[in-house]
This record gives C-alpha cells, structure tokens and sequence, in this order.
C-alpha cells in the first residue's frame, strides 16, 4: 500500500471495536508506506455502541461469566495477523478496583468492579465501560500512521466504485474513502403499528431501550417471550421498582414486593423459560473437546456438501451433536458416582463403539449402574412436564415454581459438577464446529430454514444460552409473591374488539387467565435485512449494492435467508447481480444467514471465530496477504 488510505467502519460496538484492533494490529506488524486513516461511525458512543451503553439500568446483566468476555486476540485465535492479547473482563475490572477512584470512574462503576469475580456475570452497563476503555486503548496505542476519527453520526448512505466509496451521514458530512466495513450488530426491523384505542404493544427490542414509565402499579401486563429478554423485563419491573429478593438457607429467594410493580402474565410456545447456566467451573479457555465432530468429520461433511450439495442438519450433524452431549452427561454422571479415569474412558470407548440408538447401549448403561430414571431424555429435556401439570391452571403453576427452583439448584452445581448442566454447557462449547459445518451454504437451504434456523437455534438457546440461575430462582419467587401468573405452554394472545387491551390465555392449560392493558413483545427482533429500518443498508439494498443471502437446495430451488450475502472470509459484501465487491466488507449480526450465531460475544482462549474474521478483513483491506485470500473470494457466493 502507499499514499492514503481512506477506511471506514460503521458500527462502532463490540464487532466494529474488533475490526479496528486488527487494522491497528495488523498495520503496526507490517509497516506500510502512507497514512491510514479510519473513520468510525455510530451515533452511540465507540466501543459501547447502543446495545451496551454505559448509562442503562444496573439491574441488567450479561449471560456470560465476567472471564469469559474478551475483545483481544490470543494464542488460540486461528489468524494470520499479529496476536495483541489485553485483559478479559475480569482482568480489567480488577485493575479497575486497584487503580481506584484515580481511574476516574463513578463510584459505583467502582464498586462493581471491586465486587466481580472471575465467574460473576457482570452489569451491562459494566461491559459497556470495559468496551470504551478498549476503544481507547486501540486508538492510544495505534501505530503512528494511523489515525482514528470517530463521527457520532449515523450512516444514511453509500454509492461509488472502486477505490472511490462515498459514505453519506445524516448530519450532512460525505466521507470519501477506499474501503468500507460495516459493522452495524442489532439493527432494528420495520414493526407493524400497535393496535388502535387504549391498548398499547411494545415490540421487539432491546429491553434497556424500551419506555417503561408509562406502565402504572397493578397494570395488567403480559410477557409473550420466555427468554433473556424476558427475564431483563422482569428485573426492571421488580428491582427496578424497588422490589427486594431475600435468600433462604437452602438458596430459594422470597421476593418482597414494592407496591410499583405491574400484574405480570407471562408465556411463550414452550411455556417454559431459557435453562438456567450452571455457575462457571471451567477455566480460562477450557470447553468441551468433540470427539464426533471433529475435524476429521467436519472435512468430510464440507467434502460432500462440495460434491452433491445435499448435507442435512437434522440426518447428518444433529445425531453427531446429540450422541456428544449425551456422552458429557455420562461421564459427569459417573465422576460424580466417584468412578475412576480408566473406569470412564472404558465407558468413553464402549459407548462411542455402539451405533446410535443400539439396543446395547441399555446393556452398556446398566453395566455402569446407570438406571433408566437417570438416563438422558432429549424429549424430557425439551419438555419437561407431563399431563399432570397441564390439568389446571393451579397445577401448572405449582409445578413451573418447583421445575424453576429445582433448575437453579441443578446451576448450583456448577457447569462441571452436575451432569445436566455440564451436558447442555456443550452444546455452547460446540458452537464453532457446527458454523464449520453449517456456514455458507454447507447445508441445504430447506435444512438451513427448518431444521437449523427453525429448530436446533431456538433449541439451543433454551438449553445453553439461558440466564445465570439467580434470574430463574428470582422468578419463582416472583411467581410465589403473585406478581407473575405463568400463562402455560401455547401461550395466545387476542387482541380485544374494543381496543382495550388483550386476552390472554394458553391452548395446553384450561381455564381463563386474564387480559392485559399491555403486550411486550419479550425478544429481539430476529435479524432479517429484508426488513431492516436501517437507512445505510435499506439503501444499499434498494439500489442493488447488497442482496440477501441465498442457499441452494439439490433440486435447484434456494432458501433466502435474512442475512446480508458475503464472500466467505474475507466477508466481502456480494451486490444483487452475485458479484463480490472488492472495497466493501460486512460482518456481525447483518450476515445472520450466511454465518449461524453471530450474535455470540468473542470468548477467550477458544478460538473465537469472530476475531478471525475480523482479522481477515482488517489484512484485506491493508492488501496483506492479499494473494493468499484472492482464491477464496468467490467461495460461498449463492
């Protein structure tokens, strides 16, 4: 490279952070003549960004452990760039409580800082000062040529060709640069309007953003959404109104209420809320070794998806995933029951011997003491009540607070230490060898819509991305102190003829339930281009300088996903005739659809596939190792 170049990221949240790193990283390893100039583009503040702002509600928590949280590189990344470690999480905020008040942080920032440990989960907010002093750091330590511009603005618009990309802000500055990266994570998607007369729905989104003021005490309120958006509603309206939560000895919370809080209903399709995370026993980048899907499998599976395109998700990988979470369960079984190394790699062996589903994997299991009642159930975990809770209204309820209490104690316990949640804490640790597999169009459009996005990533998430198990402890006792009334399974809601508000009732429990002022909408939007309110990328998509991603099926047709179409790495964003674009990137949330799980923070000492792609990018756009990637640019483009 020699002269200027121009670079532009928009987003400046954690993804755009990543970015920007590897670009300083990667330009202070291989010095380069001329002046690299990088323009960052958010009207939140970089490194922050909007989703993990500095100023939101404390009672809002990240679901993952405080060392478990990085936006640096080490040595496990898989990149051709430079490795720059810095602090985790935890790392930085017990620098914080050293330093002191000399930092220059709130006292309260300070205080949180002092009270995290290594398997804490941390405020939002906390992240959020943890991501702006990494933004800093970068820009302060970035190599002499290059030099950071922010602009607290928002993206309308790009057009141009080649080395020529003009990228229009809404306060009127038009930014002239070579190339332009876009890193916009959550973007919000056209909503249909709330219903006319006294009733009032609040869609999809981010819950720290959401106007709550407007809900007076006792106001019937109903949740559809069991997830971690939920549960962030739940805190607001409890300890964000001044509720207070009170331990037992036995780990149960009582909750005393404030007299502020609304009448919550609360359901979903399940009717059960997001698995509790087992409390964190694993060390700084330990996870879950596969010993089915491995790379050897994985080479063979992309091998056929090469050859006749018709790998399946649900025939071909879910019983490789399935058998190996199985297997964790065994084996944490039989450690806790005080079985020997040798006796458990014996059982190892035996059980990866048999075929799936073999009637002498009972042998096997009995052979090992392992009764029937204490086998995995992938039915019994996906659906834990039986028609006994579902006779009444009365029944389900009493049998939810117990399911919800025996949960949190299950999380106690620890995601090494008890058997049901080290098992489902794996199918977290598989996440970077299912994307192998399912990326770019691996498996069939068909699989990719109904058994991937359809199933297996709302399953997932129920199972091992759910809250820390104080969040489901806490809504129990909510449940007990009558502030919440479980809706049920088959959770519907009518809206009323009148316009007042909505009914509120299950299809799987009987009897009435109540109707609400009030619905929410407990979820993010799902990430859908298609659909974005975004003006930056609703412009490139009108004027056909992006597209949706598309997978093929075996029969010619293809699913349309609602990810933005990328090459594979190094992510160059493919334009509405196919064609990759040279001088423009993308990646994060908008390449949902081309990526699985993008919404997935970078995790220390695991190989987080988010820091590589961003390292390839960063190397693409300063043509290091431009050579090396030029075969690959047309890879994946459907």
């Amino acid at each position: 490279m020699n002269g200027r170049l121009g670079v532009g990221i928009v987003g400046a949240g954690p993804r755009g952070l990543t970015v920007l790193e590897r670009l300083c990283a990667n330009a202070a390893a291989h010095p380069v003549a001329g002046q690299v100039t990088v323009h960052v583009v958010d009207p939140a503040p970089a490194g922050a960004g909007r989703v993990w702002r500095t100023e939101q509600s404390p009672y809002l928590l990240m679901n993952t452990v405080a060392e478990q949280i990085t936006v640096f590189t080490d040595p496990s990344v898989t990149c051709d760039g430079p490795v720059t470690p810095g602090p985790d999480l935890y790392a930085w905020a017990a620098l914080l409580a050293v330093t002191g008040p000399a930092a220059g942080y709130p006292e309260d920032v300070l205080a949180q800082a002092r009270a995290l440990t290594p398997g804490s989960y941390p405020t939002r907010a906390l992240y959020g000062h943890y991501l702006k002093w990494a933004f800093r750091r970068t820009v302060e330590t970035a190599p002499a040529n290059v030099t950071v511009r922010v602009h607290q603005d928002t993206a309308v618009a790009l057009d141009g060709r080649g080395a020529t990309q003009l990228l229009r802000l809404a306060g009127g500055d038009c930014l002239r640069l070579d190339t332009v990266i876009l890193s916009q994570g959550h973007v919000e998607t056209a909503e249909s309007p709330s219903p006319r007369g006294g009733a009032r729905r609040i869609g999809p989104g981010n819950p720290a953003e959401t106007d709550l003021d407007g809900i007076g005490p006792g106001e019937p309120v109903a949740l559809r959404g069991l997830g971690l958006s939920f549960f962030d509603y739940l805190a607001l309206f409890t300890q964000g109104r001044g509720g207070v939560f009170e331990e037992r000895a036995d780990g149960t919370l009582d909750y005393r209420p404030s007299g502020r809080e609304p009448r919550l209903y609360a359901g979903s399709r399940r009717g059960i809320p997001h698995q509790a995370r087992g409390e964190n026993q694993k060390r700084r980048g330990e996870r879950h070794r596969p010993v089915l899907l491995t790379d050897r499998r994985i080479r063979a599976l992309r091998r056929r998806a090469g050859s006749d395109a018709d790998v399946r998700f649900r025939r071909d990988v879910w019983p490789l995933i399935a058998r190996e979470v199985e297997l964790v369960y065994y084996r944490a079984l039989l450690r806790r029951r005080g079985a020997s190394a040798g006796t458990m790699s014996a059982f190892q062996r035996a059980y990866l011997s048999l075929p799936e589903r073999s009637a002498l994997t009972g042998r096997l299991l009995r052979a090992h003491g392992i009764a029937v009642r204490d086998r995995w159930d992938w039915a019994a975990v996906e659906t834990p009540y039986g028609d006994e809770a579902l006779s009444g209204r009365k029944e389900f309820t009493d049998w939810l607070v117990t399911h919800l209490e025996h949960d949190a104690a299950l999380a106690r316990g620890g995601n090494t230490g008890d058997p049901v949640k080290s098992a489902l804490d794996a199918l977290r640790d598989l996440r970077n060898e299912i994307r192998q597999v399912v990326d770019h169009g691996r498996i069939t459009g068909d699989s990719y819509r109904d058994e991937l996005a359809g199933w297996y990533s709302p399953f997932n998430a129920a199972l091992s991305i759910g809250p820390p198990g104080r969040r489901v402890a806490e809504m129990a006792a909510v449940i007990r102190a009558g502030v919440l009334e479980p809706v049920g399974p088959g959770m519907r809601v009518v809206a009323k003829e009148d316009g007042s508000g909505f009914w509120v009732s299950s299809t799987r429990v009987p009897g009435p339930l109540g109707s609400a002022t009030t619905l929410i909408e407990a979820r993010i939007q799902d990430p859908d281009v298609r659909r974005t309110a975004d003006p930056l990328l609703r412009h490139l998509l009108d004027t056909g300088q992006a597209a949706a991603y598309r997978i093929p099926n075996p029969d010619g047709s293809c699913h349309e996903t609602g990810g933005l179409a990328v090459t594979e790495r190094p992510s160059r964003l493919v334009d509405a005739q196919g064609r990759p674009q040279p001088h423009r990137f993308a990646l994060g949330v908008p390449t949902e659809g081309a990526h699985w799980a993008t919404a997935a923070g970078v995790r220390p000492g695991v190989d987080s596939v988010t820091l590589g792609d961003a390292d390839a990018i960063a190397r693409a756009v300063l043509g290091i190792g431009a050579a090396r990637h030029s075969g690959q640019v047309e890879l994946g483009i459907r």
